[in-house]
């Protein structure tokens, strides 16, 4: 699923350590997300959109 995560996190200036940090999970984590390696949980999802103040669909593209 494609995902704009990148782009947010250039744009506050964060690292993955520092969004992982953010989010109490790993950076493995953040990278498997961003690189669309692993689709996010539901949980994960929100978490990004609130840390992000996106909202899911903004940030997730599932139709690419």
């Amino acid at each position: 699923m494609k995902n704009r995560l990148r782009v947010l996190r250039a744009e506050k200036g964060w690292s993955q350590a520092d969004l992982a940090e953010k989010l109490n999970v790993s950076r493995q984590a953040i990278n498997a997300v961003e690189t669309s390696k692993h689709d996010p949980s539901l949980t994960l999802a929100f978490a990004l959109a609130e840390v992000f103040e996106q909202r899911i669909e903004d940030i997730f593209d599932p139709k690419a």
